[in-house]
């Protein structure tokens, strides 16, 4: 059973504050991760980030998911790429402190884009080590771009490209909310999306109330219930990795909360 876990950058970082990582987040879902793979050695988990208060806020500021031309957006697009390495280094230390066999890999080194959607990753490397119990762990980050030169792949595009190759069972989507909500920020949790009834509920989505220069919770559900599409037998949960637990449950399937995307 492969799972696609991502680690919102509103969850694993202040986002309000620059360059500002919740280490003891980090922590508590690390070791849910430890117990989920105890509790099932057959799991095989990879492993997603988003960049949070230290890539969006620095992305913005260069307008980087626009385009890269210019020198000063070729230096942005520099700077952005250290910048969200830095914050990976944070989640690569937690996980590998924690005894989780997590392996970095950078999406820059392969990605490639055409008009801001990814075209090419490699992937059997990633394959390979999930065959062995190795957790890979991507992020969003700056990548190539054929006609804009330049952009930021976001941890969703990185999914939506590598799941319709490695097909995971499931999806599971951390963030600080409880799930997909009625309004915001104190509606009711939308317990079932699908491409179905996306049309009416399309219009209770907002996007991110902080610096976020992929889109926000809109952006994210119209990618994933794209996804279910191609890939019908996917699963993708939107949950609070706040909330203790939570991801261990998820990624046991021993429970299920929030936001369900399916077909």
């Amino acid at each position: 059973m492969v799972v696609f876990l991502k680690l919102g950058g509103s969850l694993i970082t202040d986002k309000a504050r620059h360059q500002t990582a919740r280490l003891d987040v980090l922590k508590q879902i690390a070791a849910e991760i430890v117990q989920a793979k105890v509790a099932n050695p057959e799991l095989q988990l990879l492993i997603g980030h988003g960049s949070g208060s230290f890539g969006h806020m620095e992305a913005k500021k260069y307008n980087t998911r626009i385009g890269v031309i210019s020198s000063d957006d070729w230096l942005g697009y520099a700077k952005v790429a250290n910048i969200a390495d830095r914050l990976n280094r944070h989640v690569m230390d937690t996980l590998l402190n924690a005894e989780v066999p997590a392996m970095r890999f950078q999406p820059s080194a392969s990605t490639v884009c055409r008009a801001g959607e990814v075209q090419y990753m490699a992937v059997d490397p990633i394959l390979t080590v999930l065959k062995h119990g190795v957790v890979p762990v991507l992020y969003g980050v700056v990548a190539l771009d054929r006609e804009k030169g330049g952009t930021i792949a976001s941890t969703e595009q990185i999914f939506s490209y590598l799941a319709k190759s490695i097909q995971p069972t499931r999806i599971l989507l951390a963030g600080i909310e409880n799930g997909v909500l009625t309004r915001f920020p104190d509606g009711e949790v939308i317990p079932h999306i699908s491409p179905s009834n996306i049309g009416q509920i399309r219009q209770v989505l907002q996007g991110s109330a902080a610096v976020d220069v992929t889109g926000g919770m809109e952006t994210k559900v119209m990618e994933m219930v794209g996804l279910v599409t191609e890939v019908p037998k996917l699963e993708i949960v939107i949950y609070n990795g706040l909330q203790r637990g939570a991801t261990y449950n998820l990624l046991s399937q021993k429970s299920q909360i929030g936001t369900l995307i399916s077909i």
